[in-house]
């Protein structure tokens, strides 16, 4: 879940690699990330192109997506539309920029619109819940770390409102290319994915990841069970036809089905830890994810930087929540802190 999991192989080289017909992969770079690259998809058609997310606004990602569509004898200029899945920096700030210089249109999924108000707002740390939320858990000092390092959150500059708000429901024509848009929340409250039946692909941004688990709820507005919603548009996507995974990081795979699977497993695996933890005397989210291991790689939780120390316990926290909700755990607050205890 944590993005220093290390392995992904989705930044080989620059360029565009097809994917299926009229659809090109265009891996876009995260310096410092260490997820180290996000998927675009070129959808191309008469006119243009449609581009599924849009990367970060920074130049080198700019330049790589420029060299990438002119190997395909386009230009940032054609591009039409953006797609994005979810409004984190990595899919949705590129699409901001490029607009105001080339007036594409940006479409963005509408259970997003109260995390962009929050990031717009002037007079509010877009990190205030999340930093309150881990004083609640039990993680004052690492609230105090990431506090100490809120200069490196993206300008509010970076961000605006889209043009449309997308709903589930709803379809998008490409060419001759139709996209059914899903709501699925749970990565943030307004992620979406974009469905193409008839091609048996799924544009799944970070709702549906090849190789490792995608956070819940690293948004500035916190949602009461993002793990509750995650399950549920696995659940939603796993009712829908098979699809080959056009996953935001990492290779493209050719079952969706497949891979929610596992997902659900995990987290399945991830429940009964938690449980067993408390069970062993832990009481916070802080206290239970410092018993758990992280990543593929087995890392303590005090192995993690304060970035990813965050996503460790807010995804425990997301577990114990729904423990609680399935009768397996108790809560309450005691002198400022959430503690869980087994029912």
């Amino acid at each position: 879940m944590t993005s220093d999991d290390g392995g992904l192989d989705d930044w080989t080289a620059p360029g565009a690699f097809e994917v299926a017909p009229g659809v090109q992969r265009v891996p876009l770079p995260l310096p410092d990330d260490g997820l180290r690259a996000v998927n675009v998809y070129v959808l191309r058609h008469d006119g243009g192109a449609t581009l599924v997310d849009s990367g970060w606004a920074i130049a080198e990602a700019r330049v790589a997506l420029a060299d990438a569509l002119e190997s395909l004898d386009l230009s940032v200029g054609d591009v039409r539309r953006f797609l994005v899945t979810h409004v984190h920096r990595d899919h949705y700030t590129q699409a901001v920029h490029l607009r105001r210089e080339f007036g594409m249109r940006v479409s963005l999924g509408a259970g997003e619109r109260r995390n962009l108000e929050t990031i717009k707002a002037a007079d509010r740390d877009p990190l205030a819940e999340q930093l309150d939320q881990l004083r609640l858990l039990g993680a004052e000092a690492l609230a105090d770390a990431l506090a100490r390092v809120a200069g490196d959150r993206v300008p509010s500059a970076d961000w605006e409102l889209p043009d449309d708000w997308l709903h589930g429901g709803s379809e998008v024509t490409s060419g001759g290319r139709t996209l059914h848009v899903v709501e699925t929340p749970g990565h943030t409250r307004g992620h979406v994915v974009f469905h193409d039946t008839a091609s048996r692909l799924l544009f799944a941004g970070d709702h549906v990841l090849p190789t490792i688990t995608p956070s819940i709820g690293f948004e500035p507005v916190l949602s009461a069970n993002p793990l509750g919603d995650f399950l549920g548009s696995l659940a939603l996507v796993r009712q829908r036809p098979d699809a080959w995974l056009l996953p935001a990081h990492g290779p493209v795979t050719p079952s969706v089905h497949a891979r929610v699977d596992e997902l659900v497993a995990h987290h399945g695996g991830r429940l009964d830890e938690a449980e067993a933890a408390v069970a062993r005397g832990a009481q916070s989210a802080y206290e239970v994810a410092s018993l758990l291991r992280w990543t593929r790689r087995e890392r303590e939780l005090g192995d993690l930087d304060p970035f990813n120390g965050m996503l460790a316990v807010r995804e425990t926290a997301a577990h114990l929540e729904l423990l609680m909700a399935q009768g397996r755990l108790i809560r309450a607050d005691i002198d400022g802190v959430r503690r869980y205890a087994n029912a």
